[in-house]
């Protein structure tokens, strides 16, 4: 039997109008220049997905030079941090990374387990996805998963987290006279900071997940 395209010519060109305005409708991949990169933002090169952790332009003095940008990139497959400079014209897609939120729930010898706030499904994240975002991890608390291309692949902390004080020494009157105004103390996922002479043992502590340091009262 005849192809029936080849004796409907009429069939032939709708059957071409539908795939180009199929093709019309597919999205293209938004382009991002290595000049506009800025701190926090997400890129993809060479189909890995990478998160800015800081950047630093360079504008050439000689005429002709090449303005250069040096991007400090966090692999979120690998968890791997390095330098690496482009031109500035150098053209980064835009990642297929979803972000949502998800509560911890608990770990054990296979991983770390997540409640997705969306689907409500348990998701499993491996000790090298979460990094040494373990120090933050307190049952409950609610975090940024991130998914490429639909699978999950790592997280991101908030800002700051609440966590328990496990363990400090009570404040000694007369400690601020000798120039110590904080103590060490424990808190509640086996993470050490220092803390100001008033808290006690049970209070619960803000933190600061980029500087790991104490930054006030929950």
């Amino acid at each position: 039997m005849a192809n029936l395209f080849s004796t409907c010519p009429a069939l032939l060109s709708l059957n071409f109008v539908r795939t180009t305005l199929h093709n019309l409708r597919e999205p293209m991949a938004a382009l991002i220049d290595a000049i506009d990169i800025k701190r926090k933002m997400f890129f993809e090169f060479e189909n890995t997905p990478f998160h800015c952790l800081d950047v630093e332009v360079s504008t050439p003095t000689a005429r002709g030079g090449q303005t250069l940008v040096r991007i400090k990139m966090r692999n979120l497959l690998t968890r791997a941090v390095f330098d690496k400079t482009f031109k500035a014209g150098d053209k980064f897609k835009e990642p297929d990374l979803e972000m949502v939120p998800a509560s911890y729930l608990y770990s054990d010898g296979e991983g770390f387990y997540f409640m997705d706030q969306e689907s409500f499904e348990t998701v499993m994240l491996s000790a090298e996805m979460i990094g040494d975002a373990t120090d933050f991890l307190a049952e409950g608390l609610v975090i940024q998963l991130h998914k490429y291309n639909g699978n999950p692949i790592g997280l991101q902390l908030p800002p700051h987290v609440e966590m328990t004080v496990k363990h400090t020494e009570p404040g000694v009157r007369g400690d601020t006279s000798s120039g110590s105004v904080t103590k060490p103390a424990t808190l509640e996922t086996g993470l050490e900071i220092r803390v100001p002479l008033f808290i006690k043992e049970g209070e619960k502590v803000k933190v600061s997940t980029e500087t790991r340091e104490f930054a006030g009262r929950a």
